[in-house]
């Protein structure tokens, strides 16, 4: 696969090395030049997930590879299902909670970390390798158990101090060892502002290898792709699916559009936000206003500056596709989450904050003679308090979460400064 920087179109690399740089010049996002098209998909929804997973990324990635890499590595990736459930006649939930984390996130962190982990065995990368990544909620905790012990590498994580989850929290912040967090007195968009600037220091991204696992890698987005096509696979009825992705940072969604891209039928998606809505509103006014960042019981989705929208206008601007009249949205607001919650539960159904808004914006966008399918990004339990008191009763929680529960913090809370960032980035290696 080749990529090129969306801000230098000059810089062009191969996958290796796209995702060894993680971003380009000027903070340039690196996308495909071209993405190859599945002749016979029904044949594909017919393998098993993870053998259909490695006939999709070897293709997309083998030429840079050895023969076999890339089944082995999506093969020691993807230990876990992502089902989907049924919730009523027309609408089904894709649970994708089910790995060590209990968030979608697990899919694309465990398989960039396989990938990095090889590249530096084989010697693609000399000297130390840092990923630095900012995280809304879930991303810290993928990514800190994917790169956990792995050798040669330490990992920075960033989150807004007091706006995320306290199982979020403890679920990444308690390992030690290579797994560095910073509590940052900011919101996510400071956090990830602070991820930025620190790649636009050219020597010291040098000097201390610095990478990101954030979906602006386009490892992460490549790989979450597959789950679209697990979730085609077990549907009972394919025509005119329309699918409700929870958005934030817009990774997940730009996942599901090269999975479309790819040849996967699906109809139509819905990007849905809460009340952090700079994509439903500019959908709708043509105008790019970014708000200051509301916080939300959907967490991981209080984003105003979506990083990843670059790469969701180019794929539509290279399929001459219009964003505004195709792309489906709706902005959730929190009392319309509460309900949303209470109305799956009565279903049967027991959701999360996230999983709730895909769902009433899934509502308020299906027409009659559609199927739809929303996206369930994260186990209920990682939202205790929240689910526990909207339906008025306990959640156990999974053993992860448990064990998480019972271990100490080991943050360190620091300034949304980039000196502070860097000099916890050098205290790393230390």
């Amino acid at each position: 696969m080749k990529l090129y920087n969306l801000k230098h179109s000059d810089e062009q690399v191969s996958f290796r090395q796209a995702v060894l740089r993680s971003i380009g010049r000027d903070s340039g996002l690196f996308y495909p030049t071209a993405l190859p098209r599945f002749a016979d998909v029904d044949a594909l929804l017919a393998q098993p997930f993870v053998a259909r997973s490695q006939t999709i990324l070897d293709r997309l990635l083998g030429e840079d590879f050895d023969a076999g890499v890339i089944p082995a590595l999506v093969e020691r990736a993807f230990t876990f299902p992502a089902p989907v459930h049924a919730v009523s006649e027309k609408v089904s939930a894709l649970e994708l909670f089910h790995g060590p984390t209990l968030a979608f996130k697990d899919f694309g962190a465990r398989f960039m970390a396989q990938v990095m982990a090889h590249l530096l065995e084989r010697g693609d990368h000399q000297g130390p390798l840092t990923i630095v990544s900012a995280t809304s909620g879930d991303t810290g905790a993928a990514v800190a158990h994917a790169f956990y012990g792995l050798p040669n590498i330490q990992v920075v994580i960033l989150y807004p101090k007091g706006r995320i989850s306290s199982l979020q929290e403890k679920l990444f912040c308690t390992l030690g060892g290579n797994i560095r967090t910073l509590a940052v007195d900011g919101d996510f968009d400071s956090c990830q502002a602070l991820v930025k600037q620190c790649f636009t220091d050219r020597e010291f991204v040098t000097r201390f290898g610095l990478n990101s696992a954030n979906s602006i890698n386009i490892a992460r987005l490549i790989a979450q792709s597959t789950y679209y096509f697990e979730a085609l696979a077990q549907l009972p009825q394919r025509d005119r699916v329309v699918i409700s992705v929870p958005s934030g940072n817009f990774g997940n969604l730009t996942a599901g559009l090269f999975a479309q891209a790819l040849g996967l039928p699906v109809h139509a998606f819905v990007a849905s936000t809460n009340a952090n809505d700079t994509v439903p509103r500019y959908l709708q006014s043509g105008i790019w206003n970014v708000r200051s960042t509301v916080p939300t019981l959907s967490n991981a989705m209080d984003v105003s500056a979506p990083n990843n929208w670059p790469r969701i206008e180019e794929l539509f601007a290279h399929a001459q596709r219009s964003l505004s009249s195709e792309l489906r949205h709706a902005a959730i607001t929190e009392p319309e989450t509460l309900a949303a919650l209470r109305e799956l539960d009565q279903l049967g159904y027991l959701a999360e904050p996230h999983a709730a808004v895909a769902y009433a914006s899934l509502k308020r966008n299906l027409h009659d003679n559609e199927t739809g399918l929303f996206l369930c990004t994260a186990h209920p339990a990682k939202f205790k308090e929240a689910v526990e008191s909207t339906l008025n009763r306990q959640l156990p929680l999974p053993a992860a979460l448990a064990e998480a529960d019972r271990r100490p913090l080991l943050s360190h809370e620091v300034p949304a400064t980039l000196a502070a960032l860097q000099q916890q980035i050098a205290a790393a290696w230390q």
